[in-house]
């Protein structure tokens, strides 16, 4: 548990200062070179204009705007996925008439659908929702199908030889086994949840991060796009490590920390 606990630190540590070094590398091109910053602006500036639009707090709004499309968003399309995905496991004709059509549905490319949804449902929240929740509903509909499938087999006989119901069995053996796969989606789905809201915005909105960037690039305030460019970072890796965390409290019999490296 030390070692792992040591590994973990010293992992943490080397990204930092990864980090660190490519950041000085960046300020140091820009200042050396005198790049311009409608081309490249330096991260001292990138953080003065992120400090300047936090204190001033128009940005707040849109923020906000964004924030409810891609947890909405990523709501439905975690809902949708687990009830497909459990229909399409559990239902031998479901999985036969409905699951090519949901694959024929995945291989359209979003962006090409992302105009039709707004125009179906408006410049407003439903049409950011539905296309985030596209986006999220196909890893996690994937990750519950193969959860489910890797059921053992043995298992499930032995579930049937002491009389389990279909409902037990789903409760007690085939959801927790394929909860590993499930939260494996779920990392997948929310980091693409915060990619499908912003496509959405980009295609149409009157407010959000989205709209923010398309403003900014119109403007030429390449350093403004970066700032807002560090936020969705900040919030998708927030989601990513929530869900993470919850996949960590969840399945907590599953070992995460690496490997020991055997001596020579």
């Amino acid at each position: 548990m030390k070692n792992a606990k040591l590994a973990k630190l010293v992992q943490s540590a080397q990204v930092t200062c990864l980090a660190i070094v490519l950041l000085v590398i960046w300020e140091g091109v820009c200042r050396l070179f005198d790049v311009s910053p409608l081309v490249l602006p330096a991260p001292s500036g990138i953080v003065v204009r992120l400090f300047h639009m936090l204190v001033e707090g128009a940005i707040w709004p849109h923020l906000m705007v964004t924030l409810s499309e891609i947890l909405i968003g990523f709501f439905v399309g975690i809902v949708s996925g687990l009830v497909v995905g459990a229909l399409v496991s559990l239902v031998p004709a479901v999985e036969r008439l409905v699951y090519p059509y949901l694959v024929a549905l995945q291989t359209v490319p979003k962006v090409a659908v992302a105009p039709l949804l707004v125009i179906w449902f408006g410049y407003g929240l439903t049409s950011k929702v539905v296309i985030t929740a596209l986006i999220c509903f196909f890893p996690i509909l994937v990750s519950v199908i193969s959860g489910f499938h890797a059921t053992d087999r043995d298992q499930l006989d032995m579930m049937k030889a002491y009389g389990a119901t279909n409902m037990q069995t789903l409760i007690r053996l085939r959801i927790p086994s394929a909860l590993v796969l499930i939260f494996a989606g779920l990392e997948i789905a929310s980091v693409l949840a915060v990619i499908g809201t912003i496509v959405g915005e980009f295609v149409g909105a009157q407010a959000g991060l989205g709209y923010l960037i398309m403003t900014y690039n119109f403007n030429l305030d390449i350093t403004g796009v970066f700032a807002i460019l560090i936020i969705l970072s900040a919030i998708g890796m927030t989601l990513h490590s929530i869900t993470r965390f919850g996949g960590r409290r969840y399945i907590f019999w599953i070992r995460r920390e690496p490997a020991a490296v055997m001596p020579h």
